[in-house]
């Protein structure tokens, strides 16, 4: 029997199952096997009428162009909704103001994600880079006649964070004024604290924050006591407590509720420390993610088959267990050449399943073959991005700065300075510790989301994850099967 397509849906917290968003792989557009829901199907179209239209798959070219027209930020001109938030920003009226030089630059800035929806912008969202560029704006570094699109200023952002991830560095890069020497300060005094700009570089015109950067590194900090066994609770059909978790099963409109933990079984688990045998467990199956590999099942909307799946992991480490308010935190550092979207997430919950379970580490070697699992993604408040890393680019700027000092005069000789995230160490540093880490760990004491997560996860009746087993061995029934398998 095939996967669950939907498996399980919780109310007001992240999925724990849905067989890898049962994967369309066309990006959630129509194919010829998924068709319109308001279309009659031919069979029960009424004597006399004409069949429906079969609704043709998209081409990438029409997709752009819905794009443009419904989701870009030229569309949201039109929408009132956002005329309060275009009004905020200065607009161009009457005669146009004199042009101000803009430089190519590479914005080095830091973020709590909490209350976004990511770092990208979106005209329906709020966004790291929609807060960003409207301030960018009212400080005078983006004119007024660019005020209205930040694709005007070719603003890319290195990274492209999910909804609740923090970053210690992200970049972006754009064309922006910069004849004001007080301009990071201006710009973080209207910034939300939970935002800085840690300063910008001057670089090449062809410099792009996406594809110049060479690899990225991320955090994820874990309790360790999600490492304890699986314990699972009864599902029932009527809450017994106010703050009981609902579950929805599959399309089922049946609700379940398993019980939160009691402050006794909390007191339990802010009490425990990993055991030796299972944390080297843990760090074992985090090493096996290390080189390059098919990570189709650790993603959304990508097949076995596409190259885009392959992603080489450079160094994952895996620290010793630390002492935070008398529970124990696990910090696993990856360095990667790229990620794709829920990849992090998802590769830590695998290996945090094998270790509590003691089922073979050889499972993520099959994981990484063609057939489809659904993995479920660990909470989000974990992770944050550390930096993006662009040593090739700072080599080529060496190289140039080189050159010119030997082939031109002083006056003529351009200084490029390499991107660098320690110029700013001791003020990442702090702000990590306030707006990052302080707040993962209070969050997680004041609303339990990891122990949430396990709870649900340990309590799901699916067959979605039999291959949690002593073999590790897969299944039948927790292959997915689609029409590209």
């Amino acid at each position: 029997m095939a996967a669950s397509s939907k498996g399980i849906a919780t109310m007001n917290e992240p999925e724990i199952s849905n067989s890898n968003e049962k994967i369309n792989e066309s990006n959630n557009e129509n194919t010829t096997e998924e068709k319109d829901s308001r279309l009659l199907p031919v069979a029960d179209t009424p004597s006399g009428w004409p069949a429906p239209p079969q609704r043709k798959p998209k081409t990438g070219k029409e997709r752009k162009e819905h794009f443009i027209k419904n989701r870009s930020w030229k569309a949201a001109e039109s929408k009132p909704r956002w005329e309060d938030k275009k009004d905020d920003r200065p607009q161009q009226t009457g005669e146009k103001e004199p042009r101000l030089p803009k430089k190519k630059v590479a914005m080095l800035i830091g973020f709590n994600g909490t209350g976004y929806q990511g770092m990208q912008s979106n005209p329906d969202a709020k966004s790291i880079e929609g807060d960003l560029f409207d301030v960018l704006c009212k400080v005078g570094a983006v004119s007024k006649d660019n005020s209205t699109d930040p694709g005007k200023v070719q603003l890319v952002r290195a990274a492209r964070t999910d909804k609740g991830v923090h970053a210690a560095g992200n970049l972006v890069s754009l064309k922006l004024i910069t004849e004001d020497p007080d301009l990071v300060t201006k710009i973080n005094d209207l910034l939300p604290e939970q935002i800085r700009v840690w300063g910008y570089v001057e670089t090449s015109r062809s410099f792009h924050a996406k594809s110049s950067c060479d690899s990225r590194t991320y955090e994820y900090l874990l309790p360790s006591y999600v490492l304890m066994p699986p314990h699972k609770k009864e599902l029932k059909d009527s809450p017994g407590a106010e703050d009981d978790k609902k579950l929805f099963i599959g399309d089922s409109e049946k609700v379940y509720y398993v019980a939160r933990s009691t402050p006794e079984e909390i007191k339990i688990k802010d009490q425990y420390r990993v055991e030796t045998s299972v944390f080297e467990e843990f760090r074992k199956s985090l090493d096996m993610f290390n080189g390059t590999h098919n990570f189709h099942n650790y993603t959304v909307g990508r097949s076995f088959k596409d190259k885009s799946s392959n992603r080489y992991m450079m160094n994952i480490e895996t620290s010793e267990p630390m002492l935070i308010e008398d529970t124990e935190w696990i910090s696993v550092k990856l360095h990667g050449q790229s990620f794709m979207l829920h990849q992090i997430r998802k590769m830590i919950s695998m290996a945090a399943m094998i270790a509590r379970s003691k089922t073979p580490t050889s499972l993520i070697t099959k994981s990484f073959e063609a057939d489809r699992i659904n993995i479920p993604k660990a909470p989000a408040l974990g992770l944050l991005l550390e930096r993006p890393v662009y040593s090739i680019y700072n080599r080529k700027a060496d190289k140039a700065n080189e050159h010119d000092i030997l082939t031109k005069s002083p006056e003529e000789a351009k200084h490029r300075d390499a991107i660098d995230f320690d110029k700013y160490k001791n003020e990442i540093n702090d702000f990590k510790e306030k707006w990052i880490y302080k707040k993962i760990f209070e969050t997680e004491k004041n609303e339990r989301v990891f122990d949430d997560y396990f709870i649900l996860l340990d309590s799901t009746p699916v067959t979605d994850y039999n291959y949690i087993n002593s073999e590790g061995a897969i299944p039948k029934e927790c292959i997915i099967v689609t029409k590209h398998t």
